[in-house]
């Protein structure tokens, strides 16, 4: 694991700043968090594995990857069959292996961590396969379908978004993907950590599944804004919702605009898409608020740009946290301070910017939180909000049933309206992960299919 590298001499004055650090020490503190198996270590990684019937690991994956076959193929030195499994399941495979929080899943189910609290690596070896096929695919893995004469249209080339256009691609139909961005991938694009994905992975991984045809993107279309729902579901034979969340959740106090105040995500999608990591302006010290793997993400990329001090605060314990065990160790490892049991109950600033912010003591009392009376501030001259974001109904001018503020749907995806599936975080009910979104994705476009040669 690369620590966040500071130089004698970094930029260290108060304040929001670029180039706290030279543009090595930048480059070096966000290569590859997590280095890739070579062939020996994946060989005897694969051999660790028990090839399990009715294997646990493939229950706890949301896209159901035979993971004891995929691992089997890698043991023979069949690391083109051990892709296609992968892939043939879940098309985003490559970019799940990177960020699926698998010791929660897959690694989490696996009878070796029952028996000797280690799994077998899976979400390694699930790398090891997909980045070998990517480096020199020899064959094409999926091929089109006789042609339908259908076309529909999917709102988010976000992983959901991209799962569905693929499978209905696969299956003959003609796919259009609008996009708000100007480019494709959604949360794989502009919402991880760029150690966890770098050399621009996310739009190499696209470009392979776009290689299949029958898919066209449309970049710089927003729903509400470009594009409506009524004029989708009257010029095309299905439509496909897979927006994600656009609203980021309030802090519940005043929040008035100050410098350095900001959401976590907007600051995670300008640190991904600059040239020059040295150039984004980082504050001094920093608080992020929140418990969440986009908490963790922001935290941790703050300290790798050179914050000198850089705290995550949430309400609750670390038991509670939405980030894994795993994520909160790797924040702390770099140089994150976690506290526990405090909400936030002001922003402070002068003349316009952040200087610090105030929060509560929280404790558990019979199952509800409360405050204790008792406060303590943080001084800080950047203040990022993660908790949470929120579906923004609006730009919806047809009606859609909604469930804890989500789109409603049936297990398949289908909304209250015939001709509309959703998946991804839009749809209620669901773990806001990556994998399930592609999981959402691929069972909406089988049940599209369906539905169009019924």
């Amino acid at each position: 694991m690369n620590r966040p590298i500071e130089k004698p001499g970094a930029l260290d004055l108060p304040g929001i700043a670029a180039g706290r650090l030279a543009p090595e020490s930048c480059a070096l503190n966000f290569t590859d968090a997590h280095p890739p198996l070579n062939p020996l270590q994946a060989l005897l990684e694969a051999e660790r594995c028990y090839y399990c019937y009715n294997a646990p690991c493939i229950e706890a994956c949301p896209t159901g990857i035979d993971i004891p076959h995929f691992i089997q193929r890698i043991a023979q030195d069949n690391v083109l069959g051990a892709a296609e499994t992968i892939l043939d399941a879940n098309v985003l495979g490559g970019m799940c292996a990177r960020v699926c929080p698998t010791e929660n899943l897959c690694e989490g189910s696996c009878v070796r961590q029952t028996n000797e609290s280690k799994p077998v690596e899976i979400g390694l070896l699930q790398r090891f396969a997909t980045d070998a096929y990517f480096a020199a695919p020899s064959k094409p893995i999926f091929t089109r379908a006789a042609p339908s004469g259908r076309r529909i249209a999917v709102v988010g080339a976000g992983p959901a978004g991209l799962s569905a256009a693929h499978r209905l691609a696969a299956l003959g139909h003609d796919v259009v993907v609008f996009e708000a961005h100007s480019k494709p991938g959604g949360l794989n694009e502009y919402g991880l950590a760029r150690y966890k994905t770098p050399d621009g992975f996310a739009q190499r991984e696209i470009e392979w599944l776009l290689s299949i045809g029958g898919i066209e993107i449309q970049c710089g279309k927003q729903l509400g804004r470009d594009i409506t729902l009524s004029g989708l579901v009257e010029q095309y034979d299905a439509v496909f919702l897979g927006m994600g969340l656009a609203g980021v959740n309030s802090l519940g106090i005043a929040e008035q605009q100050l410098v350095g105040l900001q959401a976590a995500v907007d600051f995670i999608a300008e640190l991904r898409q600059a040239k020059d990591l040295s150039a984004v302006p980082v504050g001094r010290r920093v608080v992020v608020i929140g418990g969440g793997m986009t908490a963790v993400d922001a935290a941790v990329q703050a300290k790798k740009l050179g914050a000198r001090e850089v705290t995550m605060v949430y309400r609750r314990g670390a038991e509670a946290m939405s980030a894994s065990a795993y994520e909160q160790q790797w924040a702390q490892i770099n140089g994150v301070t976690i506290r526990h049991w405090a909400a936030p109950r002001e922003i402070l600033g002068s003349d316009g910017f952040v200087t610090g912010a105030v929060f509560a003591v929280t404790r558990d009392e019979n199952g509800k939180l409360v405050e204790t009376g008792e406060t303590f501030t943080l001084e800080a001259d950047m203040v990022l909000k993660a908790i949470g974001q929120s579906f923004v109904a609006e730009p919806l001018d047809l009606s859609l049933a909604l469930e804890k503020g989500r789109i409603a749907t049936d297990p398949s995806g289908q909304t209250s309206h015939q001709k509309i599936w959703a998946g991804g975080d839009c749809r209620a009910g669901g773990l806001d992960l990556t994998v399930e979104a592609v999981e959402h994705g691929k069972q909406a476009a089988i049940a599209i299919d369906a539905a169009l040669r019924a």
